[in-house]
């Protein structure tokens, strides 16, 4: 199994950190990350929140190859509706060049209302767009003279220079949620990166057999929140009012967007101290000591098909301080327990 850390920036006013320190803190922990044994740096991204949520993830991709020379670099998830494909393409190619060959293209079509109307998109396009966009840019990367006629995009006799290092191609995640976006996976040849929920490794491994394709050719993430602190109960005060904020924003963001079943439900608390003892606390929190910490890591192995664990470990306003020092306990004493596996 190999890990990686998921970083948002996000940065609230109720905690705000002046932005060019904030960057280059979280810069710094990348640096620290691939030092302490992480194999992977996850970037995501989103648009227009108050809190600052980055908005370009494959501008942060380019930042962090200049700062690391051997962790990986990925997208989770650039929202490919909202960016052209030849643009997108293009700096794939330079995320990859900069890394020397360590950047991992994760995409998805998006869900956020605000997003879709601000950038003038019909949601409805959303599936479309995203298939379509891979589309091309897999031809833009493995062909020269390309032409392509789709419904949303079209070029003509193009080529881009220079090419990606890559061959190839950078590899390419989707990110899902609901059965559609996993068969949709499988269906493009794309490895499977997904957040909280239900396992959907087995609808996507059984999509790839049907489809006559090897799962061991293919890869899933799925992500956790994990914090480890010197005591369960220390560990859950620096955390609970950060946790609060991620979840009050992806409540109302999914009630809206009902993509999946269970998006219309509301969050099983009423102040952030009962998070700790909410359903939540069980299947998406993994936070504790390191012991505790690393016999949620053995029940999750056991009940979930994982390739690559994702951790987000930096909640929204935390102290930078405290989510290193978070990293740094579960890289010593967490993560050598199961990385071999």
């Amino acid at each position: 199994m190999r890990f990686g850390i998921m970083y948002d920036f996000r940065n609230p006013q109720r905690w705000h950190i002046p932005s060019a320190r904030f960057y280059r803190a979280m810069l710094d922990q990348m640096v620290e990350a691939e030092r302490i044994g992480f194999d992977h740096v996850w970037l995501t991204e989103h648009h227009f929140t108050e809190d600052g949520y980055n908005p370009s993830s494959l501008s942060m991709a380019a930042a962090v190859a200049a700062v690391t020379s051997q962790i990986r670099i990925g997208t989770f998830i650039l929202l490919l509706p909202f960016i052209h494909p030849v643009r997108a393409a293009e700096d794939v190619i330079l995320a990859d060049i900069i890394s020397d060959g360590r950047f991992d293209l994760g995409v998805g079509q998006g869900y956020t209302h605000d997003e879709f109307n601000a950038f003038c998109i019909d949601r409805k396009e959303r599936a479309p767009r995203l298939s379509e966009g891979i589309e091309l840019m897999t031809k833009l990367f493995t062909e020269n003279n390309v032409t392509f006629n789709g419904k949303y995009h079209q070029v003509s006799n193009m080529t881009l220079s220079p090419k990606a290092i890559q061959a190839p191609h950078p590899p390419l995640w989707i990110g899902a949620r609901g059965p559609k976006a996993i068969r949709r996976a499988a269906e493009m040849g794309a490895n499977l990166m997904t957040t909280l929920g239900p396992d959907p490794a087995p609808l996507y491994i059984d999509t790839l057999k049907e489809l006559g394709k090897d799962p061991a050719n293919f890869k899933i993430a799925q992500l956790r929140m994990v914090y480890c602190a010197d005591s369960e109960d220390q560990a859950w005060e620096d955390i609970q009012h950060h946790l609060a904020h991620v979840f009050g924003y992806y409540e109302a963001v999914l009630k809206e967007a009902g993509d999946v079943e269970g998006d219309e439900l509301s969050m099983p608390y009423n102040s952030p101290e009962e998070i700790r003892d909410s359903v939540l606390a069980e299947t998406a929190i993994m936070a504790g000591t390191v012991e505790q910490v690393a016999d949620k890591m053995s029940d999750f192995k056991k009940n979930f098909e994982c390739t690559d664990f994702i951790l987000s470990s930096h909640f929204a306003g935390i102290d930078p301080r405290k989510s290193s020092y978070s990293n740094a306990l579960f890289a010593k004493h967490v993560m050598p327990k199961f990385k071999a596996s």
